[in-house]
């Protein structure tokens, strides 16, 4: 690990509610029972579509964080974590990105519609390179995003690439609760690049 400061963890949900068995609120759980600082970025109960509420959500929590910081994103909060990048600097260590939802082409039914997403500010997706180290986490039948094109945006971001498999959106909904693999690829943007190169988890 870079410096000698343990970085925050800062949990970047996607537009849900709380989600006791998801995989982010076991971590959450499991990374502050071991003594590590967690913060959750909390549900908006306003203006849930809007994208400057969700990047402004997030600002309030990171502005009050004098650590370095490791942000494990998930689905939209992956969208709201490269959103924030693209105008707010802070001394991330490094990213987990988890099953991104691509904006660029329609969702399933239920989801917001392309125009919904132009209209709240989602798109067009930034696609300059993070000015951090990121690990896009991705699954090869996400019904939100195929694996072709969140390869494309793992390219476009800088970000290293590790495919998870068939594990849908990652989330309860897919049969997906706790994610142990998770905390390795935290340790992993932890150590840094120069140390051990991220695996796809077992």
């Amino acid at each position: 690990m870079t410096g000698t400061t343990v970085p925050t963890i800062v949990i970047v949900p996607g537009m849900r509610e709380h989600v006791e068995d998801h995989w982010q609120t076991v971590l959450a759980k499991r990374l502050g029972d071991a003594g590590r600082t967690v913060h959750t970025i909390p549900p908006l109960v306003r203006n849930r579509l809007s994208r400057d509420a969700h990047v402004a959500n997030l600002v309030e929590v990171m502005v009050q964080i004098t650590a370095p910081v490791i942000i494990v994103a998930h689905s939209a909060g992956v969208m709201t974590t490269v959103q924030w990048a693209q105008w707010h600097d802070a001394d991330v260590r490094g990213a987990l990105l988890a099953t991104p939802p691509d904006f660029g082409t329609p969702l399933p039914g239920g989801y917001p519609t392309p125009d919904e997403l132009a209209t709240h500010g989602w798109t067009p997706v930034p696609r300059k390179p993070l000015p951090f180290p990121s690990i896009v986490a991705a699954s090869s039948n996400d019904p939100l995003g195929s694996a072709g094109r969140v390869a494309e945006l793992a390219r476009e971001w800088g970000s290293r690439l590790v495919e998870l498999g068939p594990v849908g959106h990652l989330n309860p909904a897919s049969g997906h609760g706790p994610w142990p693999p998770a905390e390795e690829l935290v340790e992993v943007l932890e150590r840094g690049w120069g140390h051990t190169a991220p695996r796809p988890p077992a």
